[in-house]
């Protein structure tokens, strides 16, 4: 058995809010975990890596991505074949790598590459890419948000939806992505628009609970937050109109929350002249509104998961890290907002033993900055990062 030590660094390890200045933690080069921690003097090992200085954090998760979209195509799925959603897909997850985010719940992909990406992940085929848990393609109703014919699944009455989960999980989907309401990017219909039902979205919560796994509900705007609370979806992403009732349902259930703020700050940030106006519009009108509404959703208690939508307009794959600064603007410090991703993304998912704080028995995915990460979030927007997969360097 070799061991890695990396010494003379400061660590923000994820699990609490400060840091501890001239760090050192010791990596089992062939599990990849952290063996020993401490600060001063680092123990003797078979290898030394001299971090002169820099900060250490954990690496990213980012629990909310659409890989096989291209951000400045606005098109969605429009006229994309599998091969070019394949190579969109792999890209993006190396960007994703490179921009810190080592861990990533994938939630609505074309042609279901994200499974089929997976299998060559396992067999040592796709380098430099996150960790990855694969939805496949989403389910929506017929004519709804999602709805498309490479994207989505469409389902129309609870035995339709149970047919179609137990279809997807003997395909090799890991989790599951429901939509209880209308979205930005869709033409005909609206956030305050209800789509999947309470008992359709019940079906999909009862069948991947079955198998452990979870579901996720993009769900914006009411009623479609609460059926999704009331079918006990284990996520909801987006939320931007939450209630303060349904916040406090959350916090009953051990609802997560995933706000991609960012993806609703891109459109109308960048999106005038070159996005249909009434995208840009819907998105600019609830933008107000959502700082308000999840900032009483945290106060109350609610459980704040790191997903940014990533492939939505101008929503890039390096665009994780500016996510905490918008978290910073729902009263969270830095630390809170990096533990949204450290603590409750791994809780959220499962992996918690395993992945998200850099503590002994943990795998040792962190990045490495130049710049302080509790001193300003925009510290961890660094492009020319070094991030680690299990004690190893990526980039």
């Amino acid at each position: 058995m070799t061991q890695t030590t990396f010494f003379n660094f400061t660590l923000f390890d994820g699990a609490t809010d400060h840091n501890q200045p001239a760090a050192w933690f010791t990596v089992d080069d062939n599990t990849g975990r952290l063996t020993a921690r401490g600060h001063g003097t680092p123990e003797t090992t078979d290898h030394q890596v001299d971090l002169r200085e820099h900060y250490v954090m954990p690496g990213f998760f980012n629990v909310h991505t659409h890989i096989t979209l291209d951000p400045q195509s606005f098109s969605g799925d429009s006229g994309q074949s599998e091969a070019e959603a394949g190579v969109f897909a792999f890209e993006n997850l190396q960007t994703l790598l490179k921009s810190g985010v080592t861990y990533v719940r994938e939630l609505g992909t074309n042609y279901d590459v994200d499974v089929k990406l997976k299998r060559l992940q396992h067999r040592g085929l796709l380098p430099h890419t996150p960790h990855l848990l694969a939805s496949g393609r989403a389910f929506s109703m017929t004519g709804g948000h999602g709805d498309s014919p490479h994207g989505g699944h469409a389902v129309d009455s609870p035995d339709e939806m149970r047919k179609a989960v137990r279809t997807a999980f003997k395909h090799g989907v890991e989790t599951i992505k429901v939509m209880a309401t209308g979205g930005v990017m869709t033409p005909n219909d609206f956030m305050e628009d209800p789509q999947l039902s309470v008992a359709e979205m019940r079906v999909a919560v009862e069948e991947a609970h079955h198998k452990r796994r979870l579901v996720a509900a993009h769900a914006e705007g009411n009623p479609g937050i609460q059926n999704a609370l009331d079918a006990g979806v284990d996520s909801i992403e987006h939320g931007f109109y939450v209630t303060e009732t349904e916040a406090k349902q959350m916090v009953a259930q051990g609802t997560y929350l995933t706000p991609t703020l960012i993806a609703e700050w891109t459109i109308p940030e960048f999106g005038k002249g070159q996005l249909p106006d009434w995208e840009v519009k819907k998105a600019a009108d609830a933008l107000d509104d959502t700082y308000v509404n999840l900032r009483r959703a945290y106060q109350l208690g609610v459980k704040f998961t790191c997903g940014t939508d990533a492939g939505t307009p101008f929503n890039g794959f390096d665009l994780t890290p500016a996510e905490f600064g918008l978290l910073t603007k729902l009263g969270m410090t830095p630390a809170q907002a990096y533990q949204c991703s450290s603590l409750n993304s791994a809780a959220l998912l499962g992996v918690a033993d395993d992945y998200g704080t850099l503590e002994v028995g943990k795998f040792a995915d962190f990045q490495v900055l130049a710049a302080d990460p509790l001193a300003d979030t925009a510290n961890v927007q660094q492009v020319d990062k070094h991030v680690y997969l299990s004690g190893k360097r990526e980039f």
